[in-house]
């Protein structure tokens, strides 16, 4: 990794790294993907993921709560009816896939703990990085959702901010089909507001925001399109957001995320948290 990308994240907030990926690497993780698809869950454990806070089902959902050490499936909305039975053919009804890929999943933990994968985080100046989270993301043709303008540290807050999101392009990923639009430099300005835990513990719902959602000017995004393999590095508090996928082409992605360990505190009002008596997985340990 060239210094350049470093520099970039630090002085825009996100950074490009064309072939990343091998082709062979792609085709791996989509193929795999293809295979989790066919162990989908039945019926009564189809939940819909959405990052509009009018649409969240995940604030009250066990199975959202709980899925940091598991693979759990998420729907996009337009994929279900009412009664929660399949709209559209299930190889296209998924939002996404998470949030325990690299650690549980041999395929999806091989690639994410690669040579390749520590050496770029130890070029950023981690020094004992662990993996948060990972996610399989389908932006699938015509109901693949708007992801709404938002850093990444809401949701994964650490003290100081540490986080750093590895997305990579398994498909082009174009203005069509929904790349991503960042703001650039905004990473510059702070947390601006958590997703956490509810500290009530009678209400119903079980996560909440610390405050509304802010209010971003979308003539200060530009757009970002990546092609295959493509790796995309996200400073935990750069405003982005992508749009929904009208296209006939989907835009699958892989995404982790990687926090430091050494001299900050992962927050344990953050939604997603480590098992009882276990740690995120170690990068450079594993």
């Amino acid at each position: 990794m060239h210094d350049t990308v470093k520099k970039q994240l630090a002085s825009d907030g996100y950074a490009i790294v064309e072939d990343f990926l091998t082709s062979e690497e792609v085709s791996e993780l989509k193929q795999e993907a293809l295979q989790l698809i066919k162990s989908m869950p039945d019926q009564s454990k189809r939940t819909v993921f959405s990052t509009k806070d009018s649409e969240n089902q995940q604030n009250r959902d066990r199975y959202f709560l709980d899925s940091s050490d598991k693979i759990s499936y998420f729907y996009e909305a337009g994929a279900l009816g009412p009664d929660g039975t399949l709209q559209v053919d299930p190889e296209i009804s998924l939002n996404k896939i998470g949030h325990a890929l690299h650690e549980l999943n041999p395929i999806f933990r091989r690639i994410t703990l690669s040579e390749k994968v520590k050496e770029c985080a130890f070029q950023l100046g981690f020094q004992d990085p662990a993996i948060a989270q990972s996610m399989y993301i389908f932006k699938n043709p015509g109901i693949g959702s708007e992801v709404v303008p938002h850093q990444d540290g809401w949701y994964l807050y650490t003290e100081p901010m540490s986080v750093v999101g590895f997305w990579i392009a398994l498909e082009d990923a174009t203005l069509e089909n929904g790349c991503l639009w960042f703001s650039k430099g905004s990473h510059r300005s702070g947390t601006h507001r958590r997703y956490i835990r509810n500290p009530d513990k009678a209400a119903k719902e079980l996560l909440v925001y610390t405050a509304p959602a802010p209010f971003y000017q979308k003539s200060s995004f530009s757009a970002v399109p990546a092609s295959k393999g493509t790796l995309v590095l996200i400073h935990g508090q750069v405003v982005h957001f992508s749009e929904s996928n009208k296209s006939n082409k989907s835009r699958h992605a892989y995404t982790f995320h990687v926090i430091e360990q050494k001299g900050t505190e992962y927050s344990d009002e953050n939604w997603l948290q480590p098992p009882q008596n276990r740690q995120f997985l170690s990068l450079y340990k594993s």
